[in-house]
Protein backbone atom coordinates (compact mmCIF):
# COMPACT_ATOMS: atom_id res chain seq x y z
CA UNK A 1 0.00 0.00 0.00
CA UNK A 2 1.55 3.46 -1.12
CA UNK A 3 1.16 5.67 1.91
CA UNK A 4 0.77 9.62 1.31
CA UNK A 5 0.46 11.55 4.48
CA UNK A 6 -2.80 13.51 4.62
CA UNK A 7 -1.19 16.79 5.27
CA UNK A 8 0.82 16.47 1.57
CA UNK A 9 -2.74 15.74 0.04
CA UNK A 10 -4.11 18.53 1.72
CA UNK A 11 -1.74 20.70 -0.05
CA UNK A 12 -2.10 19.34 -3.28
CA UNK A 13 -5.88 20.00 -3.66
CA UNK A 14 -6.52 23.30 -1.67
CA UNK A 15 -3.98 25.16 -2.38
CA UNK A 16 -5.68 24.99 -6.32
CA UNK A 17 -9.25 24.97 -4.73
CA UNK A 18 -8.95 28.56 -2.66
CA UNK A 19 -12.14 30.61 -3.58
CA UNK A 20 -10.12 33.12 -5.83
CA UNK A 21 -10.06 32.70 -9.64
CA UNK A 22 -10.31 29.48 -10.75
CA UNK A 23 -11.43 30.93 -14.29
CA UNK A 24 -10.67 28.48 -16.81
CA UNK A 25 -12.39 28.64 -20.29
CA UNK A 26 -12.34 26.56 -23.25
CA UNK A 27 -13.45 26.59 -26.83
CA UNK A 28 -13.32 24.48 -29.75
CA UNK A 29 -12.71 25.09 -33.69
CA UNK A 30 -13.14 23.06 -37.06
CA UNK A 31 -10.41 23.73 -39.67
CA UNK A 32 -11.17 23.55 -43.15
CA UNK A 33 -9.26 20.50 -43.66
CA UNK A 34 -11.99 18.91 -41.31
CA UNK A 35 -8.83 18.92 -38.05
CA UNK A 36 -10.64 19.55 -34.99
CA UNK A 37 -8.97 22.02 -32.06
CA UNK A 38 -9.61 21.59 -28.32
CA UNK A 39 -8.66 25.08 -26.43
CA UNK A 40 -8.13 26.19 -22.82
CA UNK A 41 -7.25 28.33 -20.32
CA UNK A 42 -5.71 27.29 -16.97
CA UNK A 43 -6.46 29.67 -14.38
CA UNK A 44 -5.59 29.47 -10.90
CA UNK A 45 -5.03 32.72 -8.72
CA UNK A 46 -4.44 30.84 -5.32
CA UNK A 47 -0.62 30.15 -5.57
CA UNK A 48 1.69 29.82 -8.66
CA UNK A 49 1.13 26.12 -9.06
CA UNK A 50 3.81 23.64 -10.25
CA UNK A 51 3.10 23.52 -14.11
CA UNK A 52 4.11 20.17 -15.67
CA UNK A 53 3.48 17.89 -18.71
CA UNK A 54 3.25 14.03 -18.80
CA UNK A 55 3.52 11.45 -20.97
CA UNK A 56 1.84 8.51 -20.10
CA UNK A 57 2.40 5.04 -21.88
CA UNK A 58 0.64 2.25 -22.72
CA UNK A 59 0.55 -0.68 -19.61
CA UNK A 60 1.51 2.20 -16.99
CA UNK A 61 -0.53 1.00 -13.92
CA UNK A 62 -2.00 3.84 -11.88
CA UNK A 63 -4.04 4.34 -8.43
CA UNK A 64 -6.32 7.13 -6.95
CA UNK A 65 -5.05 8.68 -3.89
CA UNK A 66 -7.78 8.65 -1.72
CA UNK A 67 -9.48 10.65 1.90
CA UNK A 68 -8.23 8.88 4.17
CA UNK A 69 -4.62 9.90 3.28
CA UNK A 70 -3.16 6.35 1.11
CA UNK A 71 -3.04 5.77 -2.42
CA UNK A 72 -5.13 2.71 -2.40
CA UNK A 73 -7.91 3.61 -4.20
CA UNK A 74 -9.10 2.63 -7.97
CA UNK A 75 -6.13 0.47 -9.90
CA UNK A 76 -5.76 0.82 -13.97
CA UNK A 77 -3.51 -0.28 -16.56
CA UNK A 78 -3.28 1.98 -19.44
CA UNK A 79 -4.59 0.62 -23.07
CA UNK A 80 -3.93 4.07 -24.73
CA UNK A 81 -0.32 6.51 -24.23
CA UNK A 82 -1.35 10.09 -23.56
CA UNK A 83 0.23 13.32 -22.96
CA UNK A 84 -1.61 15.56 -20.88
CA UNK A 85 -0.38 18.95 -18.98
CA UNK A 86 -1.15 19.01 -15.10
CA UNK A 87 -0.53 20.52 -12.16
CA UNK A 88 1.38 19.83 -8.46
CA UNK A 89 1.63 15.69 -9.15
CA UNK A 90 2.11 13.58 -11.98
CA UNK A 91 -1.61 12.08 -11.34
CA UNK A 92 -2.95 15.46 -11.70
CA UNK A 93 -3.79 15.67 -15.44
CA UNK A 94 -5.81 18.70 -16.25
CA UNK A 95 -5.62 18.78 -19.78
CA UNK A 96 -4.60 15.80 -22.34
CA UNK A 97 -5.26 13.84 -25.35
CA UNK A 98 -4.59 10.04 -26.35
CA UNK A 99 -3.66 7.92 -29.06
CA UNK A 100 -6.91 7.26 -30.50
CA UNK A 101 -6.71 11.41 -30.44
CA UNK A 102 -9.59 11.83 -27.39
CA UNK A 103 -9.36 14.63 -25.58
CA UNK A 104 -10.48 15.20 -21.86
CA UNK A 105 -9.99 18.49 -19.99
CA UNK A 106 -11.26 19.23 -15.64
CA UNK A 107 -12.81 22.67 -15.54
CA UNK A 108 -13.23 23.94 -11.96
CA UNK A 109 -17.49 23.21 -10.88
CA UNK A 110 -18.10 24.79 -7.60
CA UNK A 111 -20.90 24.40 -5.42
CA UNK A 112 -23.21 23.05 -8.20
CA UNK A 113 -21.45 19.41 -8.25
CA UNK A 114 -21.61 16.94 -5.69
CA UNK A 115 -20.16 13.88 -5.79
CA UNK A 116 -21.12 10.28 -3.88
CA UNK A 117 -19.32 9.97 -0.11
CA UNK A 118 -16.43 8.65 -0.07
CA UNK A 119 -16.75 4.49 1.43
CA UNK A 120 -14.25 2.65 2.53
CA UNK A 121 -15.72 -0.52 1.14
CA UNK A 122 -15.57 0.71 -2.22
CA UNK A 123 -12.36 1.65 -1.88
CA UNK A 124 -10.87 -0.72 -5.27
CA UNK A 125 -13.63 1.24 -7.31
CA UNK A 126 -13.00 5.01 -6.10
CA UNK A 127 -10.99 7.53 -7.80
CA UNK A 128 -9.78 11.05 -7.31
CA UNK A 129 -11.93 13.62 -9.43
CA UNK A 130 -8.36 14.85 -10.19
CA UNK A 131 -7.03 11.43 -11.69
CA UNK A 132 -10.90 11.33 -14.22
CA UNK A 133 -8.43 12.51 -16.38
CA UNK A 134 -5.80 10.45 -16.78
CA UNK A 135 -8.75 7.37 -16.28
CA UNK A 136 -10.45 8.27 -19.61
CA UNK A 137 -7.46 9.05 -21.56
CA UNK A 138 -5.75 5.97 -20.57
CA UNK A 139 -8.83 3.95 -21.39
CA UNK A 140 -11.09 5.12 -24.07
CA UNK A 141 -11.21 5.93 -27.46
CA UNK A 142 -14.89 7.77 -27.65
CA UNK A 143 -17.74 9.57 -25.49
CA UNK A 144 -19.80 6.24 -25.82
CA UNK A 145 -17.51 4.43 -24.47
CA UNK A 146 -16.56 6.71 -20.98
CA UNK A 147 -20.41 7.14 -20.89
CA UNK A 148 -21.08 3.32 -20.22
CA UNK A 149 -17.77 2.94 -17.98
CA UNK A 150 -18.77 6.11 -15.82
CA UNK A 151 -20.98 3.96 -13.39
CA UNK A 152 -17.88 0.87 -12.66
CA UNK A 153 -16.17 4.24 -10.23
CA UNK A 154 -17.34 6.54 -7.47
CA UNK A 155 -15.85 9.73 -8.13
CA UNK A 156 -14.49 10.94 -4.99
CA UNK A 157 -12.78 14.80 -3.34
CA UNK A 158 -9.55 13.79 -2.14
CA UNK A 159 -10.10 16.74 0.72
CA UNK A 160 -14.10 16.32 1.10
CA UNK A 161 -13.97 19.99 1.44
CA UNK A 162 -12.78 21.01 -1.56
CA UNK A 163 -14.48 22.28 -4.97
CA UNK A 164 -15.92 19.88 -7.12
CA UNK A 165 -15.19 20.01 -10.99
CA UNK A 166 -16.78 18.60 -14.19
CA UNK A 167 -14.64 17.73 -17.33
CA UNK A 168 -15.03 18.37 -20.99
CA UNK A 169 -14.49 15.14 -23.77
CA UNK A 170 -13.77 15.71 -27.14
CA UNK A 171 -13.64 13.46 -30.24
CA UNK A 172 -11.05 14.18 -32.95
CA UNK A 173 -14.45 14.15 -34.95
CA UNK A 174 -15.72 16.91 -33.47
CA UNK A 175 -17.95 15.97 -31.10
CA UNK A 176 -18.09 17.44 -27.66
CA UNK A 177 -19.41 16.33 -24.08
CA UNK A 178 -19.80 17.52 -20.80
CA UNK A 179 -19.74 15.06 -18.03
CA UNK A 180 -20.77 16.88 -14.29
CA UNK A 181 -21.69 14.79 -11.34
CA UNK A 182 -24.60 16.20 -9.53
CA UNK A 183 -26.09 14.41 -6.65
CA UNK A 184 -23.67 11.59 -7.03
CA UNK A 185 -25.65 10.88 -10.59
CA UNK A 186 -23.44 11.22 -13.67
CA UNK A 187 -24.80 13.22 -16.37
CA UNK A 188 -23.59 13.70 -19.58
CA UNK A 189 -24.60 16.49 -21.95
CA UNK A 190 -23.80 17.08 -25.80
CA UNK A 191 -21.61 20.49 -26.68
CA UNK A 192 -23.10 21.76 -29.67
CA UNK A 193 -21.15 25.45 -29.36
CA UNK A 194 -18.33 23.65 -27.67
CA UNK A 195 -17.58 26.01 -25.46
CA UNK A 196 -17.33 25.24 -21.61
CA UNK A 197 -16.60 27.52 -18.94
CA UNK A 198 -17.32 26.75 -14.81
CA UNK A 199 -20.28 26.82 -12.59
CA UNK A 200 -23.41 26.87 -13.12
CA UNK A 201 -24.59 23.57 -14.42
CA UNK A 202 -24.12 23.73 -18.46
CA UNK A 203 -27.58 23.34 -19.27
CA UNK A 204 -28.04 26.87 -17.37
CA UNK A 205 -25.09 27.92 -19.47
CA UNK A 206 -26.91 26.89 -22.70
CA UNK A 207 -30.37 28.50 -21.59
CA UNK A 208 -28.35 31.72 -20.41
CA UNK A 209 -27.06 32.30 -23.99
CA UNK A 210 -30.18 33.66 -25.51
CA UNK A 211 -30.33 36.43 -23.31
CA UNK A 212 -28.14 37.30 -26.07
CA UNK A 213 -30.01 36.74 -28.61
CA UNK A 214 -29.53 40.70 -29.96
CA UNK A 215 -26.44 40.27 -30.03
CA UNK A 216 -24.35 40.16 -33.88
CA UNK A 217 -20.70 40.31 -35.46
CA UNK A 218 -20.05 43.87 -37.63
CA UNK A 219 -21.30 47.51 -36.81
CA UNK A 220 -25.10 48.31 -35.94
CA UNK A 221 -27.15 50.16 -38.91
CA UNK A 222 -28.39 53.82 -37.97
CA UNK A 223 -31.44 53.68 -36.26
CA UNK A 224 -33.93 56.54 -36.27
CA UNK A 225 -34.91 57.81 -32.77
CA UNK A 226 -37.47 60.59 -32.92
CA UNK A 227 -36.27 63.48 -35.21
CA UNK A 228 -32.86 62.10 -35.62
CA UNK A 229 -30.65 59.12 -36.27
CA UNK A 230 -28.57 57.34 -33.84
CA UNK A 231 -25.28 55.75 -35.70
CA UNK A 232 -22.73 53.68 -34.87
CA UNK A 233 -19.22 55.64 -33.49
CA UNK A 234 -17.41 52.57 -34.53
CA UNK A 235 -17.29 48.45 -35.76
CA UNK A 236 -18.13 46.28 -33.71
CA UNK A 237 -20.96 47.80 -31.95
CA UNK A 238 -23.35 44.84 -32.72
CA UNK A 239 -21.74 42.81 -29.84
CA UNK A 240 -22.27 46.23 -27.88
CA UNK A 241 -23.94 44.32 -24.58
CA UNK A 242 -21.31 41.36 -25.02
CA UNK A 243 -20.10 40.78 -20.89
CA UNK A 244 -16.54 41.31 -20.26
CA UNK A 245 -15.96 40.40 -16.95
CA UNK A 246 -14.08 37.18 -15.64
CA UNK A 247 -17.13 35.53 -14.24
CA UNK A 248 -17.61 32.10 -15.73
CA UNK A 249 -21.56 33.27 -17.36
CA UNK A 250 -20.17 35.68 -18.77
CA UNK A 251 -16.90 34.04 -20.19
CA UNK A 252 -18.99 31.26 -21.53
CA UNK A 253 -21.12 33.71 -23.64
CA UNK A 254 -18.02 35.76 -24.78
CA UNK A 255 -16.23 32.59 -25.98
CA UNK A 256 -19.33 31.46 -27.64
CA UNK A 257 -19.81 34.65 -29.34
CA UNK A 258 -16.13 35.05 -30.10
CA UNK A 259 -15.31 31.77 -31.60
CA UNK A 260 -19.01 31.35 -33.25
CA UNK A 261 -18.13 34.22 -35.22
CA UNK A 262 -14.10 33.98 -35.97
CA UNK A 263 -13.30 33.14 -39.72
CA UNK A 264 -12.88 29.81 -40.12
CA UNK A 265 -9.11 28.68 -40.62
CA UNK A 266 -8.37 26.50 -43.91
CA UNK A 267 -5.75 24.17 -41.66
CA UNK A 268 -5.51 22.68 -38.25
CA UNK A 269 -1.94 24.79 -37.84
CA UNK A 270 -4.19 28.29 -38.83
CA UNK A 271 -7.14 27.42 -36.58
CA UNK A 272 -4.34 26.52 -33.53
CA UNK A 273 -2.82 30.13 -34.06
CA UNK A 274 -6.74 31.45 -34.14
CA UNK A 275 -7.06 29.87 -30.79
CA UNK A 276 -4.50 31.12 -29.07
CA UNK A 277 -5.77 34.64 -30.16
CA UNK A 278 -9.26 33.89 -29.16
CA UNK A 279 -8.22 32.80 -25.60
CA UNK A 280 -6.07 35.99 -25.41
CA UNK A 281 -9.03 37.57 -24.62
CA UNK A 282 -9.74 35.37 -21.74
CA UNK A 283 -6.09 36.24 -20.05
CA UNK A 284 -6.88 37.37 -16.36
CA UNK A 285 -4.70 39.84 -15.21
CA UNK A 286 -3.72 38.94 -11.84
CA UNK A 287 -5.07 42.12 -9.91
CA UNK A 288 -8.34 41.36 -10.96
CA UNK A 289 -8.87 38.35 -8.98
CA UNK A 290 -9.03 39.63 -5.70
CA UNK A 291 -10.50 42.41 -3.68
CA UNK A 292 -8.37 45.77 -3.97
CA UNK A 293 -5.70 45.71 -2.05
CA UNK A 294 -5.88 42.26 -0.75
CA UNK A 295 -3.48 40.15 -3.26
CA UNK A 296 -1.23 38.43 -1.29
CA UNK A 297 1.72 38.08 -3.82
CA UNK A 298 2.16 38.55 -7.26
CA UNK A 299 2.37 36.32 -10.46
CA UNK A 300 2.52 37.78 -13.98
CA UNK A 301 -1.09 36.32 -14.55
CA UNK A 302 -4.07 34.24 -13.13
CA UNK A 303 -4.00 32.66 -16.57
CA UNK A 304 -1.07 30.43 -15.64
CA UNK A 305 -1.21 28.60 -19.32
CA UNK A 306 -2.86 28.02 -21.80
CA UNK A 307 -3.07 24.48 -24.15
CA UNK A 308 -4.35 23.90 -27.56
CA UNK A 309 -4.56 20.51 -29.18
CA UNK A 310 -5.07 19.44 -33.11
CA UNK A 311 -6.78 16.17 -31.98
CA UNK A 312 -6.75 15.17 -35.59
CA UNK A 313 -2.96 15.30 -35.68
CA UNK A 314 -2.11 14.49 -32.06
CA UNK A 315 -0.11 17.84 -31.88
CA UNK A 316 0.11 19.51 -28.14
CA UNK A 317 0.86 23.46 -28.31
CA UNK A 318 0.81 25.36 -25.08
CA UNK A 319 2.13 28.99 -24.07
CA UNK A 320 2.51 30.12 -20.00
CA UNK A 321 2.39 33.04 -18.16
CA UNK A 322 6.09 33.33 -17.78
CA UNK A 323 6.75 32.70 -21.41
CA UNK A 324 4.20 33.14 -24.14
CA UNK A 325 6.14 31.27 -26.93
CA UNK A 326 4.23 28.60 -28.15
CA UNK A 327 5.32 25.17 -27.37
CA UNK A 328 4.63 21.55 -29.19
CA UNK A 329 4.29 17.89 -28.61
CA UNK A 330 4.14 16.37 -31.36
CA UNK A 331 2.88 13.00 -30.33
CA UNK A 332 3.94 11.41 -33.33
CA UNK A 333 7.17 11.03 -32.10
CA UNK A 334 6.34 9.51 -29.30
CA UNK A 335 6.22 5.50 -29.13
CA UNK A 336 3.56 4.95 -26.40
CA UNK A 337 4.97 0.82 -26.32
CA UNK A 338 8.50 1.80 -24.97
CA UNK A 339 8.25 4.85 -23.56
CA UNK A 340 9.16 5.90 -20.09
CA UNK A 341 6.71 7.52 -17.99
CA UNK A 342 7.62 10.55 -17.87
CA UNK A 343 6.94 14.40 -16.48
CA UNK A 344 8.64 17.74 -16.96
CA UNK A 345 8.05 21.39 -15.72
CA UNK A 346 6.14 23.37 -18.49
CA UNK A 347 9.33 26.33 -18.28
CA UNK A 348 12.32 25.26 -18.10
CA UNK A 349 13.37 29.15 -17.68
CA UNK A 350 10.55 31.42 -16.02
CA UNK A 351 11.38 34.41 -18.46
CA UNK A 352 9.77 35.65 -21.37
CA UNK A 353 11.72 35.32 -24.72
CA UNK A 354 12.35 38.05 -26.67
CA UNK A 355 14.08 38.39 -29.69
CA UNK A 356 15.69 41.47 -30.85
CA UNK A 357 14.59 43.35 -34.29
CA UNK A 358 16.53 44.29 -37.47
CA UNK A 359 17.75 47.24 -36.79
CA UNK A 360 20.03 48.14 -40.68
Amino acid sequence: MRKCTVSIIALCVTTVTINTANACTGITLTAGDKSFITARTVDWSGSEMNNIYVISPRGHTEQSLLPDGTQNGMRFTAKYGFVGLGMQRPEFVVDGTNEAGLNVGLFYFPDFGKYQPYDAKYRDKTLADFQVVSWILSQFSTIDEVKSAIDTVRVVNIDPTASTVHWRIAEPNGRVAVLEIIDGVPTFYENPVGVIANAPNFDWHMTNLDNYVNLYPGRAMPTPFGSIKLRSLSNGTGLRGLPGDFSSPSRFVRAAFLKTYSIPQPTARAAIMQSFHILNNFDVPFGASYNLGKATFDMPSATQWTIATDTANHIIYYHTMYNRTIRRIDMNAIDFETVAFQSHPLDTTESETIIDAPVN
